[in-house]
């Protein structure tokens, strides 16, 4: 039987000031960390792989296990939280994240490494699968787009500051520090946690081992199978990793079917405007990663640009989101959703179809301008769309809410990451082909979100 009560009492409309602060400044502490360790460790790969005396093909593992992991366990970790109360799985998380932290940082070889990283992994997941439930919790309902625009500008801050943190750290000392530092903050996010965070009322009902399994194996496969492609043609082996991922997806959709409270959360899916969401999420999330990805390839093959131009021109995206994001995020408590995020997806898809279209000739000025624009209209896009999904749902699935919204995230970064993948195979980095591809997709995602006016 479901139910949403339990022994605790309900929560009032959000949580008091200055508690609300607090909680906030964990939840931050904690998001910081794991965007972080997504980003540094790219950054650091040539150092890991000399170190450790690994091929730099093998080195990519340093990356893969983390995201991997990751893409396994959100949806199953937002039901746990849903079930055993998000509190207490999002500090099992944190601990696990420490505790992996100070694995990786006295790894001896690749292998250990790749599987503190994989630990790790499960922690990020709790840590992400779990933060919009908490927001939704922390903040009133009147205020939750606020909410959400903060902690979207915190990742956008954190993502645009992890290349710079990872070389300074470098420059300092070793590559070890890089997850070395995790464990301080982890320690007060967790401390700050226990005594601040929300207590939802949680539910009664068993957790499904059973679609927790599927799941991990078909996002796991479909994962490996999106990498591959990425790296090399298709071939044997990305063919069965995506026969694994088809096999166990097709009995997981079949139990959902059959359940009120489904792990994948056909529930929440089905409902027009959360479909139209999460769809809109996707594409978005697929044209900002092609354009992040392709940049740094087009700007020194196309414009001439040395790695450190093209890294600061390729910074006014996450800069631009910073900005917007947070506007959004009160914006959104007087506008439609649908028709903020229809305009900003509209701006993103200019500003990429300006950066296609755009001559050599034009200057550095029109350049980062367009690309800043880019990070606007994602950042007008990302808090009303994250608002919806979150604040639309209903609060005893705010788990499978928050789980939706990660993985979302996640499928259209990695679907990004394989256009590119493919379209550099075909036409060579210095096309200006994917930019095309990520306006056509702002565009498709722009009317999805403005389909969400007539499902409201």
């Amino acid at each position: 039987m479901n139910s949403p009560t339990e022994s605790l009492p309900p929560l009032a409309d959000g949580l008091p000031v200055p508690r609300r602060y607090w909680a906030m400044a964990s939840i931050w502490l904690a998001m910081v960390m794991a965007v972080l360790d997504t980003s540094i460790a790219n950054v650091a790969l040539p150092t890991i792989a000399h170190d450790l005396g690994a091929s730099p093909a093998s080195s990519i593992w340093v990356v893969n296990a983390y995201q991997i992991a990751i893409v396994m366990l959100l949806l199953p970790v937002a039901s746990l939280g849903e079930i055993l109360g998000y509190r207490r799985v999002y500090s099992v998380g944190l601990v696990l994240f420490v505790a992996a932290s100070i694995a990786c940082t006295f790894a001896g070889s690749l292998t250990w490494l790749a599987a503190a990283r994989f630990a790790q992994g499960f922690g990020a997941a709790a840590i992400m699968g779990i933060n919009g439930a908490l927001v939704r919790f922390t903040y009133p309902k009147a205020r939750l787009g606020r909410g959400i625009g903060l902690n979207a500008l915190v990742v956008a801050i954190s993502a645009a500051a992890g290349p710079s943190i990872a070389a300074i750290v470098l420059a300092l000392g070793s590559w070890r520090w890089l997850f070395a530092i995790n464990v301080p903050f982890g320690l007060a996010s967790l401390a700050i946690g226990l005594a601040a965070l929300p207590t939802p009322p949680r539910q009664h009902r068993r957790f499904d081992w059973q679609s927790a399994l599927l799941a991990a194996i078909t996002f796991a496969a479909l994962f490996a199978f999106a990498a591959s492609v990425a790296h090399e043609a298709f071939s044997v082996k990305s063919g069965l990793a995506l026969a694994i991922g088809i096999g166990a997806g097709i009995p997981l959709l079949r139990i959902a079917r059959s359940q009120r409270d489904p792990l994948i959360p056909l529930d929440l899916i089905r409902t027009p405007l959360l479909g139209l969401s999460y769809a809109a999420s996707i594409l978005a999330f697929a044209a900002q990663m092609i354009g992040l990805v392709s940049l740094p390839f087009y700007l020194q093959s196309r414009w001439g640009y040395d790695h450190a131009q093209a890294g600061f021109a390729i910074t006014a995206l996450p800069l631009g989101i910073a900005v917007a994001a947070p506007v959004a995020g009160r914006l959104v408590e007087h506008v439609p959703a649908g028709l903020l995020g229809g305009i900003g997806l509209v701006v993103l898809a200019c500003a990429f179809g300006g950066i296609a279209a755009m001559p050599a000739s034009a200057g550095t000025a029109a350049l980062v301008l367009a690309i800043g624009l880019c990070g606007i209209g994602f950042g007008l896009f990302q808090s009303p769309n994250n608002r919806t999904m979150m604040g639309s749902a209903p609060a005893e699935r705010s788990g499978a809410a928050a789980g939706m919204l990660a993985t979302a995230r996640l499928c259209g970064q990695t679907l990004g990451a394989v256009a590119v993948a493919f379209v550099f195979r075909v036409a060579g980095p210095a096309t200006a082909i994917p930019f095309a591809v990520a306006a056509a997709l702002g565009l498709v995602a722009a009317a999805a979100s403005a389909g969400r006016l007539k499902a409201t």
